[in-house]
């Protein structure tokens, strides 16, 4: 029914006053943002009140931070908000025939159910462990897996490749894709390859069938998409996780999420429009430009939700926020054949869950050789150690948005550094 809409206003652009705007994805994208902000906002007061009601508060270790014992009772499970003002204008505007939305709409759901599940058993089984550390792996790798097969077989999934660059790679025929709808230039051609942008570089084409050369191109392209679905999966736990870690203050993991957002969306215009991605120099993904609606809708819903979740919180997001926040993140960076950007445009979430790993591996190393464990921080993640140092936890936040601004910055100037 939702593909019947869109394709009746579609083909009847011009028939009534207004009708016109349909067609201009900027226009659809400003009508997401629209939408998923009066829904977070309208919605999570709603929503907020019905966790007071039912007693579906957070549970606070007393790990001796100033103003903790403030957050207990606390409603939690708002993810809830942030899914549904993605969804509800992904769906309405957006044309899900697309299968980067299709996509993005199954990570969606996907990291939202193992979000809810481990806060369901947190909250209502009274269980603080939450869901088992293996099943939330599990979940992590059958959507990286699911993501990464999609972009090694989908046949609608493919990039437009100018001729000179196919050369250089080396593509073979058999790699093509024809869709005789479309009438293509004589120096481009569609295929259906694992091929990425490096940021920084001139030559900047990547083949991941190239990273291992061993044997034939057969073999070679075979380790290539192994090598490239292990990759996905790796990406999608790590910052599924990292994002998780992150969401220990008011507005902090919400904020620096719908920087990145932001930023992905403009990716996803520019990788989808061939003028542009060809004056850049970047890959054209046909069809990608379509996620400009799905990167505004989860901008809008970050910004709604934090009309609650700023300092000092009304509700917390829980697991099935950050989860899914760090999940539908690595998924849409991947399908954008932007990964490799991650480091910098996530370097919040990179810096949080390194302060842990940093943290827990120099305890233990320490504990081994001197017999007592020693610290580098005062707590880890990263935004407990300046808590412990005495500073405001509005003014971290702040300072580790204005940083998130930045690392922004610097991955859309990537654009033009070469």
């Amino acid at each position: 029914m939702l593909i019947d809409l869109f394709e009746w206003l579609t083909k009847n652009v011009g028939k009534f006053p207004g009708s016109g705007l349909w067609q201009y994805l900027t226009f659809r994208a400003g009508l997401a943002v629209i939408l998923s902000l009066i829904i977070s906002m309208v919605l999570g007061g709603k929503i907020i009140a019905l966790l007071r009601r039912k007693q579906i508060g957070e549970t606070v270790r007393d790990l001796g931070l100033a103003g903790q014992s403030e957050k207990a009772g606390t409603p939690t499970m708002g993810g809830v908000i942030i899914i549904v003002a993605i969804l509800v204008p992904t769906l309405l505007v957006a044309k899900l025939s697309n299968i980067y939305i299709l996509l993005m709409i199954t990570a969606t759901l996907w990291m939202g159910l193992i979000g809810f599940a481990d806060d369901y058993i947190k909250v209502f089984k009274k269980n603080k462990k939450g869901l088992s550390g293996w099943f939330k792996i599990l979940g992590q790798v059958g959507l990286g897996l699911l993501i990464g097969l999609a972009m090694v077989f989908h046949q609608d999934i493919y990039v437009r490749i100018p001729s000179d660059a196919a050369a250089e790679l080396k593509l073979a025929d058999w790699q093509r894709v024809e869709h005789t709808s479309v009438e293509l230039p004589a120096d481009r051609a569609d295929y259906q390859v694992l091929v990425t942008n490096v940021p920084f570089l001139k030559n900047n084409w990547l083949d991941y069938s190239r990273l291992l050369p061993i044997g034939g191109e057969s073999l070679q392209e075979v380790i290539g998409r192994v090598l490239f679905v292990l990759i996905v999966i790796f990406i999608i736990t790590a910052v599924s996780n990292a994002a998780n870690l992150t969401d220990g203050l008011d507005g902090l993991a919400t904020g620096v999420s719908g920087i990145i957002a932001f930023t992905l969306g403009i990716f996803a215009y520019v990788s989808g429009n061939a003028i542009t991605a060809n004056y850049l120099n970047i890959l054209h993904v046909p069809g990608a430009g379509e996620l400009l609606i799905y990167a505004a809708s989860l901008t809008g819903a970050c910004l709604g939700f934090l009309w609650y979740n700023s300092y000092p919180a009304k509700v917390f997001m829980g697991d099935t926020g950050s989860l899914t926040l760090g999940g539908i993140i690595a998924a849409l960076a991947i399908v954008l054949r932007k990964e490799l950007l991650i480091p910098v445009l996530c370097g919040i979430f990179l810096v949080e869950s390194l302060s842990v790993i940093l943290q827990v591996g120099y305890f233990k190393y320490t504990k081994k050789k001197y017999g007592e464990g020693r610290r580098l921080f005062r707590m880890s993640p990263l935004h407990h150690h300046y808590q412990k140092l005495g500073m405001h936890e509005a003014k971290i936040v702040a300072r580790f948005w204005i940083i998130g601004i930045l690392l922004a910055v610097v991955t859309i100037i990537t654009l033009k550094i070469r």
